[in-house]
């Protein structure tokens, strides 16, 4: 039932651009509309599905990019916004009374395409920040490698040159990919930095998070950073990313709860960041990261758009497991709430 779900999600919903939503008949409903992260899309489209058989209203979304989603809202385009990034990562706020609310808490993974690989039994590929910021500043040429195999004993793993792949348009993805390489290499951060759009010195781009999952799944040596719903809904394998207490963690539902268990408050402007958690998170998934709901706090529907993140924070939360999207910890679901409260 998992693997159905997900395989419809691909289909009709996973695509840059693609609107999510539910139809009424009721010419009295009201729509919502929204644009921005894919990273978020797939449960975007469960609450808005839920939301409006609950309420008769719409909500539409647009899968377009974080980037996008910022650009979006700032021209007042959609009522609201979503990205994985922070509104302190973009150079100017999108406008004077927008906030940001944490509304769902994932992982960008990283995964792989080897043919000929052979791993021993009931083990990931291994890699740690280290090589893997090698790899995308082109150091790292070849599956091969002996900085790969010293970290992977016992496995077949066969001489293939790497393709580095990444997003090509502005991605909250590609923030927390790059937050976490520039925390573990001096080299990486120097070279390349951190940010919703970045120049990776090798590889090729795609675009959007199911553009990215294609590309990987149609290059023989690839690798690339990609959402953890999308690699589960392509059957795609996950890196075990060494943590700072030593583990070799993929990215499912404990591991991202593991590292969002640091949070033990959250600041006004509800940035939380926890790419790289600390060792007393022992079994913590490196890239873990919240996503947030943009939105102005004097909004054309507001009382629209406080059901609708409502039911997001409230009941829409039981759809996360499916996807790999973790229940929001006590501490930031009290902060978001209050932040909705806001909304005029």
């Amino acid at each position: 039932m998992r693997s159905k779900l997900l395989a419809r999600l691909t289909y009709a919903g996973l695509v840059a651009g693609c609107a999510f939503g539910l139809s009424t008949a009721a010419a009295s409903a009201a729509t919502l509309s929204g644009a921005g992260s894919t990273l978020v899309a797939p449960i975007e489209a469960e609450w808005a599905t839920a939301w409006g058989n609950s309420t008769g209203n719409n909500a539409t979304y647009a899968a377009v990019g974080s980037g996008s989603g910022y650009k979006d809202i700032a021209q007042g385009l959609v009522d609201f916004g979503a990205s994985d990034a922070p509104l302190s990562v973009y150079s100017t706020p999108p406008c004077a009374n927008c906030v940001q609310i944490p509304w769902a808490l994932t992982a960008t993974g990283v995964s792989y395409r080897i043919d000929g690989l052979r791993l021993p039994r009931h083990t990931n590929l291994h890699l740690t920040g280290g090589v893997l910021a090698k790899i995308y500043l082109g150091q790292i040429t070849n599956w091969a490698d002996p900085a790969i195999r010293a970290l992977n004993k016992g496995a077949h793993i066969p001489s293939t040159p790497i393709t580095v792949l990444w997003r090509n348009d502005a991605s909250g993805d590609t923030y927390a990919f790059t937050r976490y390489l520039s925390d573990v290499s001096g080299t990486f951060a120097g070279k390349v930095g951190s940010s919703t759009t970045v120049s990776f010195p090798v590889g090729v781009g795609a675009r959007g998070n199911s553009g990215l999952a294609s590309t990987l799944a149609g290059t023989n040596g690839g690798i690339a950073y990609i959402a953890v719903s999308y690699l589960i809904a392509n059957r795609l394998p996950a890196i075990g990313i060494k943590n700072a207490a030593g583990r070799y963690v993929v990215p499912n539902l404990s591991a991202i709860e593991a590292a969002a268990s640091v949070v033990r408050g959250v600041p006004s402007n509800n940035q939380v960041t926890i790419v790289n958690p600390p060792r007393r998170a022992t079994s913590a998934y490196v890239i873990s990261t919240f996503t947030y709901c943009i939105v102005p706090t004097n909004a054309k529907q507001g009382a629209l758009l406080q059901s609708f993140i409502d039911y997001a924070l409230g009941g829409g939360q039981r759809f996360g497991p499916a996807l790999d999207f973790a229940p929001l910890p006590k501490v930031v679901l009290r902060a978001a709430r209050a932040t909705v409260g806001a909304i005029q």
